[in-house]
């Protein structure tokens, strides 16, 4: 039966390979960004500064938060204005948007609810110090979102490694560097965006339906192996 998403962050990425993937099982995708676009199957919308969301569907069965940022510096070089700047776009957007989207998850029939973090907020990564706070804050709400929506709406968080998509272009930017990465993971390689689209995925189906409050990494084993 085809299920109606949010997925803010569509344009590119993650959110763009999730959004192809529900569109093609024949659901129905409300993409939104910060900037207009089609990617592939699907049309990505404006969402305005204001965090405001036109033509909401009546009833909403997932809603994913996908956008994120990487800018990796030293904290002594940090302004405050980049961790305002982290802070809104990974924590306060989700906040957002999500509360518009609250009144159409209540109306679905087990509706469920997908954050993005970082392996950083669990592995202490040095510079990391903006983007590991503010996804730290948003896997803080995933916890209290679950125990407070339970059992109507179920929400979780996914907690990706590196993964290779135009957000990480800038670490990735030559075979040399994407080897490097990949040696670092115990399974050898970056991160692709379907294999996050695909715990993704799965946390929205009824086959999940008794997980929530959960962080989940998909990280090639970074955050718990040593080899």
């Amino acid at each position: 039966m085809p299920k109606n998403y949010v997925i803010v962050g569509a344009s590119s990425g993650i959110g763009a390979e999730l959004a192809s993937q529900l569109v093609n099982e024949g659901h129905q995708v409300l993409g939104l960004s910060r900037s207009v676009s089609s990617a592939g199957d699907h049309e990505v919308y404006d969402v305005t500064e204001s965090g405001e969301i036109q033509s909401l569907p009546e009833s909403i069965d997932g809603f994913i938060y996908c956008p994120g940022t990487i800018s990796l510096k030293p904290f002594r070089s940090m302004k405050m204005e980049q961790f305002r700047e982290e802070m809104e776009i990974n924590f306060f957007g989700a906040v957002k948007t999500l509360k518009q989207c609250l009144k159409g998850l209540k109306k679905a029939n087990q509706p469920s609810v997908v954050f993005f973090s970082t392996v950083a907020v669990q592995q202490g990564m040095p510079f990391h110090s903006s983007i590991s706070s503010a996804k730290a804050a948003l896997e803080g709400l995933t916890r209290s979102l679950a125990a407070e929506f339970a059992p109507k709406i179920r929400v979780n968080c996914i907690a990706p490694s590196l993964v290779d998509t135009p957000l990480a272009s800038s670490i990735l930017n030559s075979d040399d560097r994407k080897e490097a990465s990949a040696k670092r993971h115990p399974l050898k390689r970056v991160g692709e965006a379907k294999d996050i689209a695909a715990m993704c995925k799965f946390l929205m189906s009824e086959e999940a339906s008794w997980i929530t409050g959960q962080v989940i990494g998909v990280d090639g084993g970074m955050s718990r192996l040593r080899v």
